[in-house]
């Protein structure tokens, strides 16, 4: 799975600033950055944090949009609550059979960017925290599906995405092995060179199946992972800058693959 994730205002504008111009991305740090949560040193998606997503209908130029879906067919408020900590994440495997997520699926898809991910590792009974990121610190294209939804009590518009996952590969077979869990989960990270392929447009099963097949784990030797300090509990230190940084822990056991 994936709710948690740290996101800098680099990463964020990386595709802005390849795809457009220093006019556009003044544009977006002056009007958009304000309206989002950005830096994410740290953040759960149960909070509901306002990033930056990079949509089919608007490729190059980004749009804030809330994490947690909310599809359009929600009535209310009140559902809304209740729908959107079920849609974090969208299993890959089932976004085109999903009423939550098809019509997202079919005609908006979108990218975002972000530095890495945090997962939890189980080991005799206590959990540890895991920060996921490039080999070479490059941001990390998730995809992700987005939707647009009018407030029938306030005519108010709510941009909203999920982050798709997949089977996690080998080094998150070692990391994401909670009880819980039927499989070890990652989110879809996309290789640049099949980022724009992620927003082509749907028109027939063929269209469907192409972008199946770029739901795929990412290659464990483009990755790195180290322990970083508590995110849960009386230890948490919050949204603070450092919250990535690498902190051992004597009783864990590490294996080389995790590096």
């Amino acid at each position: 799975m994936c709710y948690d994730i740290k996101a800098s205002l680099e990463s964020q504008l990386k595709r802005a600033k390849r795809k457009g111009d220093l006019q556009t991305v003044e544009e977006i740090e002056e009007n958009l950055i304000p309206l989002t949560d950005l830096p994410i040193h740290h953040m759960s998606g149960f909070s509901h944090p306002e990033l930056l997503i990079y949509t089919d209908r608007s490729p190059n130029f980004p749009e804030v949009a809330t994490w947690g879906l909310v599809p359009q067919w929600v009535k209310n408020e009140e559902q809304l609550k209740k729908q959107w900590n079920n849609t974090l994440n969208a299993r890959g495997e089932t976004i085109f059979e999903k009423p939550s997520f098809r019509n997202s699926a079919r005609n908006n898809r979108c990218i975002i960017y972000v530095d890495g991910f945090y997962e939890h590792h189980h080991y005799k009974g206590k959990v540890y925290p895991f920060y996921i990121s490039h080999k070479d610190d490059e941001p990390l294209a998730l995809a992700g599906l987005w939707s647009e939804w009018k407030n029938p009590e306030t005519g108010g518009i709510l941009n909203s995405f999920s982050i798709v996952t997949t089977t996690g590969n080998s080094l998150m077979a070692k990391i994401h092995n909670s009880p819980k869990l039927k499989e070890p989960r990652m989110p879809v990270i996309l290789p640049k060179e099949l980022e724009d392929k992620w927003l082509d447009p749907v028109e027939d099963d063929l269209d469907i199946k192409k972008i199946q097949e770029l739901i795929q784990h990412y290659p464990k030797d483009q990755l790195k992972a180290h322990t970083v300090a508590k995110l849960r509990g009386k230890d948490y230190k919050g949204n603070v800058e450092g919250t990535s940084e690498e902190v051992k822990y004597e009783e864990l056991v590490f294996n080389d693959d995790l590096h």
